[in-house]
């Protein structure tokens, strides 16, 4: 794994099989999930479908790719923005979060792209089976659901020592993973 506070580490060494990560794209982040204009149109149905808040968008969208795949705030609410300035969405502040509907423009432009939006919902059936891999067993797909729930509970805690503590864990996990189980089945000693 990569140590991000090391000044010292060695670039792309492959050591332990995570430098170099293949199908990885755009600047180390993973594969694009959604293509251009995807999100938007999709915010749109999911406001459209029940009024609800970025944090509930963000666990319906997680929801549809069966935990695969979470956008990030980062990537919802400047979307939710641009709704909203397009108003095709309101945003409504009940104890500081803000609860989005639907606008009768956004109804309008939703019905107006009634087709792209079922493209949009086969891209994610598709996208779904991509990230999650028809390999991974439900228990390790919820543990993995578990760890990221985890993490986003974190968020601004994070101190200095919080930090080392976290990525150790999570890098020394990554490779013990990778380098397999540490006592081999008796059947295979027997072999």
């Amino acid at each position: 794994m990569r140590d991000h506070h090391s000044p010292h580490r060695e670039h792309g060494d492959g050591r332990d099989g995570f430098e170099k990560r293949p199908g990885r794209e755009r600047s180390g982040r993973g594969p694009r999930v959604f293509a251009p204009g995807d999100l938007k149109l999709l915010l749109l149905a999911l406001i459209a479908e029940q009024p609800c808040h970025g944090y509930d968008l963000i666990r319906q969208i997680e929801s549809m790719f069966d935990g695969a795949y979470c956008p990030s705030p980062g990537v919802i609410y400047p979307t939710l923005t641009f709704l909203e300035e397009s108003e095709m969405i309101l945003g409504d502040a009940e104890g500081g979060k803000k609860r989005y509907t639907i606008t009768e423009a956004g109804r309008l432009s939703l019905s107006d792209q009634a087709i792209a939006l079922d493209g949009v919902r086969m891209r994610i059936e598709v996208s779904k089976r991509s990230l999650r891999g028809h390999d991974r067993p439900a228990e390790i797909h919820e543990a993995v659901h578990n760890l990221r729930h985890a993490l986003q509970m974190h968020h601004g805690r994070w101190s200095p020592e919080e930090i080392l503590r976290v990525r150790d864990l999570l890098n020394n996990t990554a490779k013990a993973i990778v380098d397999g189980p540490a006592v081999q089945p008796a059947q295979e000693q027997a072999e």
